[in-house]
C-alpha cells in the first residue's frame, strides 16, 4: 500500500486514516499521544485536588499540612470544635455576652475606674456618715480601757457608759446606712447602665434620674429586713419558750443549732433570690412587687451560680476593708490606751477609726454595687438574649460616635428594640435611633 512516495505504516486499530496532528502541529505520526512527540511541550501540572465541604479530607487520606483536622470552614458557618469563637464587643466595662466570673468582678473594678471621681466621691460620702458614729463609741470604750490601765475603779464605774456608747453608735449606724446605702446604690446602679456602652455620667445626672426611684428602694430594703427579722423572731422566742418551761441545756443547746442552721439556709435562699431587686426598680422602673417577681424570677435560672458570687464578693470586700482599715485601727487603739480617756486621744482616736472605716467602705461599697448590676445584666443576658440587644445598640453608638443618654432606656424590657433606625412594636422609635 503505497502512493509512489515510500510506504505508509499501517493505521492502528480504532484510530482514523485522516488522524489529526498532535497538540501544537508538532511533528510525529499520526497516533502519537498529544505532547509525548519530540519537540512538544510539557503536560500542565495537574490541579491540587479539591478540599470537600468543610475542608476535610477525603476518607483513607491525610489531611493538607497546616490546615489542621478539620481545615478551614466554609465561609458564613461558624468555625468548628476546638477553634476560638470571636472576641466580644466590649464598649465599655463588660463585654457584651454572658459573663464569667472575672468578667463580673473585673467589670466592678472597672466601674470604679471608668467615673472615680463620682463613684470614690458619692461612696466616701456616705462611708464616712456610716463610720463616724460608730468611730465615737468605739473611741469613748478605748479612752474607758486606757484610764482603767491606771485605775480600774474607773472602769468598773464606766463599764455601762462603753457598752451603750458602742452599741449606741452602731445602731446610729445601721441608721444611717439603712437610707445613705440604699440611696448610694441606686446612683451607682444608675451610672453602671451607661458605663457597660462606654458612656460616663455625673453625679447631678444619676441624682436626676434615680430620684424618682428612692420611695422603691426603700421599700425594697424594708420588705427584705422584714423578711430577715420575722424569722429571727420566731426563733428567738421558742428558744425563750423551751427556756421558761425548763427544758435542759441539751435540748435547748440542740433545738437553737437547728433553728440557727434552718434561719441561715433561709436567709441565704431569699437574700439571694431578692439581690437583683434594686437594680431592676432602678434600671427597669419597677414597682416594689414587681421589683421582688421580677429578680426572684431572674435568679431562679441560676440560683447557686448567684448565690457562689455574692458569697464570694462577700468575703473578697471583708478582706479588702479588713486590709485599708488595719494600720487606723492599731493607730487608733494605741491612740486611745495612751490617751488614758482623755478629750484630745478620744478626738483623735475617733478620727482614725472614721478615717479607717471611710477608706475601707468607699472602696467595698462600689464594688458590691458593680456586681450585683452586673449580676443582673448577665442574667438577663443568659435568660433572654439580652447580649443581642446591647450588641446592636452599641455597634449604632459606635456608628455614632457617641453614647447618647437614651441608651439607659435599653434596660427596660417594655421597650421592644426592632433595630437601628427603625421602630419597635409599640410605633415608638428604637432608643437608638438616627436623630
Amino acid at each position: 500500500m503505497s502512493d509512489g512516495h515510500g510506504s505508509t505504516p499501517d493505521t492502528p486499530p480504532g484510530w482514523a486514516s485522516n488522524q489529526p496532528p498532535p497538540y501544537g502541529d508538532a511533528p510525529g505520526s499520526p497516533w502519537t499521544a498529544p505532547g509525548s512527540g519530540p519537540g512538544a511541550p510539557p503536560p500542565p501540572p495537574p490541579q491540587p485536588p479539591q478540599q470537600p465541604y468543610g475542608g476535610q479530607a477525603p476518607y483513607g487520606q491525610p489531611p493538607p499540612p497546616g490546615s489542621g483536622p478539620y481545615g478551614p470552614p466554609p465561609h458564613g458557618f461558624p468555625p468548628p470544635h476546638g477553634f476560638p469563637p470571636p472576641p466580644a464587643m466590649r464598649p465599655g466595662i463588660i463585654p457584651l455576652r454572658p459573663l464569667g466570673l472575672g468578667d463580673i468582678l473585673d467589670g466592678a473594678i472597672k466601674l470604679i475606674r471608668s467615673n472615680p471621681k463620682t463613684i470614690l466621691g458619692l461612696s466616701a460620702i456616705v462611708a464616712a456618715l456610716g463610720a463616724i458614729p460608730v468611730a465615737i463609741g468605739e473611741a469613748v470604750m478605748l479612752g474607758d480601757l486606757g484610764a482603767g490601765l491606771d485605775d480600774p475603779a474607773v472602769l468598773a464605774d464606766s463599764q455601762d457608759i462603753g457598752f451603750l456608747a458602742q452599741y449606741g453608735g452602731t445602731l446610729i449606724s445601721f441608721a444611717v446606712q439603712f437610707v445613705a446605702v440604699t440611696l448610694l446604690t441606686g446612683v451607682l446602679t444608675r451610672i453602671l447602665g451607661r458605663a457597660v456602652f462606654g458612656g460616663k455620667m455625673t453625679v447631678g445626672e444619676a441624682w436626676k434620674l434615680t430620684r424618682d426611684r428612692v420611695p422603691t428602694l426603700f421599700g425594697l430594703v424594708a420588705i427584705v429586713l422584714l423578711a430577715m427579722l420575722l424569722p429571727m423572731a420566731v426563733v428567738v422566742l421558742v428558744i425563750v419558750g423551751l427556756g421558761t418551761a425548763g427544758a435542759d441545756f441539751g435540748a435547748l443547746f440542740l433545738v437553737g443549732a437547728l433553728a440557727m442552721l434552718g434561719f441561715i439556709a433561709y436567709a441565704l435562699f431569699v437574700t439571694t433570690r431578692l439581690a437583683l431587686a434594686p437594680s431592676v426598680a432602678v434600671l427597669e422602673r419597677r414597682g416594689v412587687v414587681d421589683s421582688l417577681r421580677r429578680s426572684w424570677n431572674l435568679v431562679g435560672g441560676g440560683f447557686w451560680r448567684t448565690l457562689g458570687i455574692l458569697l464570694l464578693t462577700q468575703l473578697i470586700t471583708a478582706l479588702v476593708a479588713l486590709v485599708l482599715s488595719f494600720p487606723f485601727s492599731i493607730m487608733a487603739i494605741v491612740a486611745g490606751m495612751i490617751g488614758q480617756g482623755s478629750t484630745g486621744s478620744q478626738i483623735v482616736t475617733a478620727i482614725l477609726i472614721a478615717v479607717g472605716g471611710t477608706v475601707s467602705a468607699m472602696i467595698t461599697y462600689p464594688f458590691q454595687a458593680g456586681v450585683n448590676g452586673l449580676l443582673y445584666a448577665d442574667r438577663r443576658m443568659r435568660a433572654e438574649a439580652f447580649d443581642l440587644v446591647l450588641q446592636t445598640a452599641a455597634i449604632e453608638q459606635q456608628r455614632q460616635g457617641w453614647v447618647h443618654a437614651s441608651a439607659d432606656d435599653l434596660w427596660d424590657p417594655s421597650i421592644t428594640p426592632a433595630g437601628p433606625g427603625r421602630y419597635d412594636q409599640t410605633g415608638q422609635g428604637a432608643p437608638w435611633r438616627d436623630s
